[in-house]
């Protein structure tokens, strides 16, 4: 992506640890594939959740797309869990990505706050 001309929010990290974890989600390959399938689909809604929200200037707008971004990464998170739970998902590779989500959490918490 570094020969393109980047919108504003791609600079954010925001949009990196979001893109980040959607592509380790699909890289983990969740050897269950119901639960592979709403992993992939979270982690992906998590990502144009944020990019529809963040360029949004109006306050309920952006409220909007940041709470759809935070149930889907919720729903991420206990797909993860229970992934390593059932054995279909490396401890490591879950713990990683856990690591990442909680991130993405922290920030999609300070930007409900403004």
């Amino acid at each position: 992506m570094n020969d393109l001309l980047l919108f504003p929010h791609q600079k954010l990290d925001a949009y990196s640890l979001s893109r980040e974890l959607a592509v380790g989600v699909r890289a983990a390959r969740i050897a269950h594939a119901e639960l592979r399938d709403q992993a992939e689909r979270a982690s992906v809604s998590v990502f144009l959740a944020l990019n529809e929200g963040l360029p949004h200037s109006s306050t309920k707008m952006r409220a909007q797309y940041f709470l759809r971004a935070k149930a889907s990464l919720c729903e991420l998170v206990g797909a993860l869990d229970l992934a390593r739970e059932l054995g279909v998902l490396d401890d490591r590779v879950g713990r990683e990505l856990h690591a990442i989500a909680a991130r993405v959490a922290a920030i999609i918490v300070g930007l409900l706050r403004r």
